[in-house]
């Protein structure tokens, strides 16, 4: 599955005003309810389970929470750029500037591995990170993220 089938440019924010893990958590479970309808409060809790599991933070300043959403049928990612990078216990215990989350249906799980592992694979280029950190509006930073 390609990014660009499961990101929109509804779902990509720049320079977002963050200022806690929790919170880029909440703001990520709003733009997913706007786009399916779902319940953003259930949304949340259901990225917050997966993140007491463990972190979601991969390293050098990168997030890719993810959770499974149990009454969709459509995959959502979401792209925010922090304005300020916030603490979320990343495994090299860096603050975060980037988050890349991706729901999916309960029934689709397998089948989105691979588009998370496309994901952590585009966000280890150094080149695309320097351009994503660069970016100044929702539509830039999408393009960079879609664009091969």
């Amino acid at each position: 599955m390609q990014i660009s089938e499961v990101l929109s440019l509804d779902c990509t924010k720049s320079a977002v005003q963050c200022t806690s893990k929790k919170r880029a958590l909440e703001m990520i479970s709003e733009i997913v309810a706007q786009q399916t309808g779902q319940n953003s409060t259930e949304l949340f809790e259901c990225m917050l389970s997966r993140e007491k599991v463990g972190s979601t933070g991969i390293g050098n300043g990168i997030a890719i929470p993810h959770a499974r959403m149990m009454s969709s049928d459509q995959a959502v990612a979401v792209l925010l750029q922090c304005e300020q990078p916030i603490e979320f216990d990343s495994i090299d215990n860096r603050p975060v500037d980037l988050l890349f989350a991706l729901l999916v249906p309960d029934a689709q799980c397998k089948e989105h591995l691979k588009t998370l592992s496309s994901m952590a694979e585009r966000l280890n280029d150094k080149q695309i990170l320097k351009q994503l950190r660069n970016a100044q509006s929702d539509q830039e930073l999408y393009n960079i993220m879609v664009n091969k």
